[in-house]
Protein backbone atom coordinates (compact mmCIF):
# COMPACT_ATOMS: atom_id res chain seq x y z
CA UNK A 1 0.00 0.00 0.00
CA UNK A 2 1.32 3.76 -0.42
CA UNK A 3 1.46 6.25 1.40
CA UNK A 4 -2.16 7.67 1.95
CA UNK A 5 -1.53 11.20 1.96
CA UNK A 6 -0.57 10.96 -1.61
CA UNK A 7 -3.54 8.54 -2.65
CA UNK A 8 -5.33 11.37 -4.99
CA UNK A 9 -3.55 12.37 -8.57
CA UNK A 10 -3.85 16.00 -6.61
CA UNK A 11 -2.04 15.13 -4.05
CA UNK A 12 0.59 13.25 -5.49
CA UNK A 13 1.05 16.08 -7.66
CA UNK A 14 1.05 18.69 -5.10
CA UNK A 15 3.83 16.80 -3.19
CA UNK A 16 5.62 16.93 -6.33
CA UNK A 17 5.35 20.76 -7.35
CA UNK A 18 6.74 21.11 -3.43
CA UNK A 19 9.48 19.11 -3.74
CA UNK A 20 10.20 20.63 -7.18
CA UNK A 21 9.96 24.03 -5.42
CA UNK A 22 12.60 23.20 -2.60
CA UNK A 23 15.19 21.89 -5.54
CA UNK A 24 14.65 24.80 -7.09
CA UNK A 25 15.40 27.13 -4.00
CA UNK A 26 18.16 25.42 -3.07
CA UNK A 27 20.00 25.43 -6.31
CA UNK A 28 19.43 29.14 -6.38
CA UNK A 29 21.20 29.34 -2.84
CA UNK A 30 23.94 27.74 -4.09
CA UNK A 31 24.32 29.61 -7.07
CA UNK A 32 23.97 32.78 -5.10
CA UNK A 33 26.85 31.38 -2.85
CA UNK A 34 29.03 30.39 -5.59
CA UNK A 35 28.54 33.95 -7.03
CA UNK A 36 29.41 35.77 -4.51
CA UNK A 37 31.35 33.83 -1.99
CA UNK A 38 34.93 32.35 -2.52
CA UNK A 39 37.60 31.09 -0.96
CA UNK A 40 38.82 33.70 1.05
CA UNK A 41 37.76 34.08 5.36
CA UNK A 42 35.20 35.59 7.04
CA UNK A 43 36.77 39.68 7.56
CA UNK A 44 37.27 40.11 11.39
CA UNK A 45 36.14 43.25 13.20
CA UNK A 46 39.68 44.91 13.94
CA UNK A 47 41.35 43.93 10.87
CA UNK A 48 42.59 46.33 7.98
CA UNK A 49 39.81 46.36 4.88
CA UNK A 50 40.23 44.61 1.48
CA UNK A 51 41.71 47.62 -0.71
CA UNK A 52 40.65 47.75 -4.10
CA UNK A 53 40.08 49.61 -7.27
CA UNK A 54 36.54 49.56 -9.15
CA UNK A 55 34.65 51.35 -11.66
CA UNK A 56 32.53 54.08 -11.30
CA UNK A 57 29.25 54.12 -12.48
CA UNK A 58 29.55 57.64 -13.67
CA UNK A 59 33.20 56.88 -15.12
CA UNK A 60 36.52 57.44 -14.01
CA UNK A 61 38.02 54.48 -10.95
CA UNK A 62 37.47 54.62 -7.55
CA UNK A 63 40.39 53.61 -5.53
CA UNK A 64 40.06 52.03 -1.71
CA UNK A 65 41.01 53.20 1.03
CA UNK A 66 42.91 55.41 -0.88
CA UNK A 67 40.53 57.76 -2.14
CA UNK A 68 38.06 57.61 1.22
CA UNK A 69 40.52 58.34 3.47
CA UNK A 70 38.62 59.21 6.66
CA UNK A 71 35.71 58.91 6.05
CA UNK A 72 33.56 56.57 7.71
CA UNK A 73 32.45 54.44 4.81
CA UNK A 74 29.23 52.02 4.48
CA UNK A 75 30.41 49.40 1.77
CA UNK A 76 26.90 48.20 0.33
CA UNK A 77 27.46 44.82 -1.51
CA UNK A 78 24.16 44.86 -3.99
CA UNK A 79 22.57 43.61 -7.17
CA UNK A 80 18.99 44.86 -8.88
CA UNK A 81 17.57 41.16 -8.67
CA UNK A 82 18.00 40.95 -4.65
CA UNK A 83 14.66 41.57 -3.26
CA UNK A 84 15.60 43.83 -0.02
CA UNK A 85 18.57 45.58 -1.77
CA UNK A 86 15.71 47.99 -3.43
CA UNK A 87 14.02 49.06 -0.58
CA UNK A 88 17.22 49.11 1.13
CA UNK A 89 19.31 51.29 -0.79
CA UNK A 90 16.36 53.73 -1.27
CA UNK A 91 15.67 54.03 2.83
CA UNK A 92 19.57 55.01 3.05
CA UNK A 93 19.50 58.19 0.65
CA UNK A 94 18.25 60.17 3.59
CA UNK A 95 20.32 58.83 6.36
CA UNK A 96 23.34 59.50 3.60
CA UNK A 97 22.35 63.04 2.91
CA UNK A 98 22.02 64.19 6.45
CA UNK A 99 25.61 62.25 7.37
CA UNK A 100 27.72 62.72 4.40
CA UNK A 101 29.16 66.49 5.65
CA UNK A 102 30.10 65.05 8.71
CA UNK A 103 32.45 62.54 6.53
CA UNK A 104 30.28 59.38 5.64
CA UNK A 105 30.25 57.88 2.57
CA UNK A 106 28.42 54.98 1.27
CA UNK A 107 29.82 52.83 -1.42
CA UNK A 108 26.97 51.00 -3.40
CA UNK A 109 29.35 47.99 -5.02
CA UNK A 110 27.00 46.50 -7.49
CA UNK A 111 27.82 42.79 -7.47
CA UNK A 112 28.34 40.75 -10.83
CA UNK A 113 25.95 43.12 -13.29
CA UNK A 114 26.86 45.62 -16.13
CA UNK A 115 26.98 48.80 -15.94
CA UNK A 116 23.25 48.90 -17.78
CA UNK A 117 21.50 46.76 -15.25
CA UNK A 118 22.99 48.37 -12.35
CA UNK A 119 22.97 51.87 -13.81
CA UNK A 120 19.28 51.69 -14.58
CA UNK A 121 17.80 50.17 -11.42
CA UNK A 122 20.18 53.20 -9.38
CA UNK A 123 18.45 55.89 -11.76
CA UNK A 124 15.01 54.39 -10.98
CA UNK A 125 15.63 54.93 -7.31
CA UNK A 126 17.36 58.17 -7.66
CA UNK A 127 20.60 57.59 -5.41
CA UNK A 128 23.24 60.19 -5.36
CA UNK A 129 25.68 58.06 -3.33
CA UNK A 130 28.17 56.21 -5.26
CA UNK A 131 27.80 53.34 -7.38
CA UNK A 132 30.85 50.88 -8.12
CA UNK A 133 30.68 47.97 -10.47
CA UNK A 134 32.40 44.66 -9.42
CA UNK A 135 31.45 42.69 -12.86
CA UNK A 136 34.01 39.99 -11.89
CA UNK A 137 32.72 39.56 -8.04
CA UNK A 138 36.27 39.66 -7.28
CA UNK A 139 35.57 42.36 -4.40
CA UNK A 140 32.79 40.49 -3.62
CA UNK A 141 34.78 37.54 -2.82
CA UNK A 142 37.76 39.20 -1.31
CA UNK A 143 35.14 40.22 1.44
CA UNK A 144 33.75 36.89 1.85
CA UNK A 145 30.38 37.79 0.50
CA UNK A 146 27.96 34.92 0.63
CA UNK A 147 24.64 36.75 0.96
CA UNK A 148 22.99 40.32 -0.98
CA UNK A 149 22.59 42.86 0.92
CA UNK A 150 26.02 42.80 2.75
CA UNK A 151 27.15 46.02 4.00
CA UNK A 152 30.75 46.77 5.82
CA UNK A 153 31.36 49.46 8.01
CA UNK A 154 34.73 50.98 8.10
CA UNK A 155 36.34 53.68 10.23
CA UNK A 156 38.05 56.34 9.23
CA UNK A 157 41.58 54.82 9.43
CA UNK A 158 40.25 51.81 7.39
CA UNK A 159 39.35 49.44 9.67
CA UNK A 160 36.00 46.68 9.44
CA UNK A 161 34.51 47.84 12.51
CA UNK A 162 31.17 45.89 11.66
CA UNK A 163 28.95 44.18 9.22
CA UNK A 164 25.20 43.71 8.72
CA UNK A 165 24.52 40.71 6.99
CA UNK A 166 21.17 41.40 4.92
CA UNK A 167 18.30 44.36 5.07
CA UNK A 168 19.11 47.04 7.58
CA UNK A 169 16.96 49.77 8.79
CA UNK A 170 17.68 53.33 8.37
CA UNK A 171 17.82 53.65 11.89
CA UNK A 172 20.41 51.26 12.65
CA UNK A 173 22.70 51.80 10.23
CA UNK A 174 22.73 55.64 11.25
CA UNK A 175 23.26 54.93 14.65
CA UNK A 176 25.89 52.54 14.10
CA UNK A 177 27.60 55.25 11.44
CA UNK A 178 26.75 57.81 14.08
CA UNK A 179 29.09 56.00 16.64
CA UNK A 180 32.14 55.83 14.29
CA UNK A 181 31.96 59.55 12.98
CA UNK A 182 31.47 60.18 16.75
CA UNK A 183 34.84 58.51 17.82
CA UNK A 184 36.45 59.16 14.64
CA UNK A 185 35.95 63.10 15.21
CA UNK A 186 37.02 62.72 19.34
CA UNK A 187 40.27 61.20 18.21
CA UNK A 188 41.17 63.87 15.85
CA UNK A 189 44.25 66.06 16.74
Amino acid sequence: MGNPHLATPAAAAGARLLVAWRLAMLLAGTVLVAGCGGDAPPLANGSPAPSFSLERLTGGTASFPTDYRGQVVALRFWADWCPFCKDEMKALEPVYRRLQGRGFQILAVNVRQDAGTAGTFVRRLGISYETLLDTSGEVARAYGVQGLPTTFLIDRGGTLRGRILGESSPEVTERLVGGLLYEGRAQQP
